[in-house]
């Protein structure tokens, strides 16, 4: 059971379409990381028209116990380098960089924004039991953003947080069903089981990833909701909105594929689009300096 639908997405709709340049431009796609690739996987179901960008921070991942000015200062510099790469609009595919960064990188960029937040919403009005569990980073879950979502949407839904450590870790490394992953998987399920738990919200763009050994250990008592599609939807409401969308190709085209970049060397992103998406396609190393990578770099050297 998965449900993607009516998960609320950060999104920002300006009216200069010319301040945009053209709609073939591509659109960004940023995660710390390799989730970002179950947005990425979304969007070119939703809008396969569309070119895209994919780029994973995967040299300063995870963000997850990293401090907020760390986040927002590599969230803004690579929206900065993908709009020199000519993005048209960005999706910041991290739900712990848009709970640390997103109200600060709209202010900044030029380009319209998605981010994405934990299904907070969806769960308390599915939830038949009125107990859920969220699956996030510490990040995520410590954030302001994240606690007014419970203070809005959660009313009689008791919502059992538990921080993800390890998960984001084994997903950047490819490892999406060893037997140490199912042990970490079922110690956070378990607590949230017992407790009659019926909703399980996948509060970080890797979780997805983990769709099936969570169906494994928790059989068809957790539905699993899962943003991906929502996020989607959104990019493809804020195109509409400011004339961006790009042109219907001719019918039985096979979409481009998406330029793949990473941080570091790529391996793991290509391993993972490969194996995940069924994507081969090479992966551009790419260095996006910023305010404190940079400052890091000097101290070291």
């Amino acid at each position: 059971m998965t449900a993607p639908h009516d998960t609320p997405a950060s999104g920002s709709a300006r009216n200069s379409t010319d301040a945009f340049g053209q709609s073939s431009a591509p659109v960004g796609i940023f995660d710390s990381g390799l989730g970002g690739l179950s947005v990425l996987r979304a969007v070119r179901a939703q809008l396969p028209d569309e070119a895209l960008i994919y780029v994973a921070d995967s040299a300063y991942a995870p963000y997850g116990e990293k401090d907020d000015d760390f986040i927002a200062d590599r969230t803004l510099a690579i929206g900065e380098w993908l709009i020199s790469q000519g993005a048209k609009a960005l999706v910041v595919a991290c739900n712990t960089a848009t709970a640390q960064a997103i109200s600060l990188v709209r202010e900044r960029l030029t380009i319209p924004l998605i981010g994405v937040e934990p299904g907070i919403k969806p769960a308390a009005l599915q939830s038949k039991t009125r107990v859920a569990g969220v699956l996030a980073t510490q990040v995520t879950l410590r954030s302001a953003r994240f606690q007014a979502l419970q203070e809005r949407y959660a009313g009689d839904c008791r919502f059992l947080c538990q921080p993800g450590h390890g998960l984001v870790e084994a997903i950047e490394r490819c490892d999406v069903d060893s037997s140490e992953v199912r042990a970490l998987l079922k110690r956070y399920l378990d607590p949230m089981l017992d407790a009659g738990a019926d909703t399980l919200v996948l509060g970080c763009t890797h979780y997805p990833f983990f769709d099936r050994v969570i169906r494994d250990i928790a059989g068809d008592r957790l539905m699993l909701i899962d943003t991906s599609i929502a996020i989607a939807r959104q990019l493809e409401r804020v195109l509409d909105a400011n004339g961006l969308r790009a042109s219907a190709a001719k019918p039985g085209a096979t979409p481009a594929l998406p330029r793949f970049c990473s941080t570091s060397d790529g391996e793991h992103l290509r391993q993972l689009a490969s194996t995940l998406l069924g994507l081969q396609a090479p992966v551009e190393r790419v260095h996006v300096p910023s305010r404190r990578t940079s400052a890091t770099a000097s101290q070291a050297a």
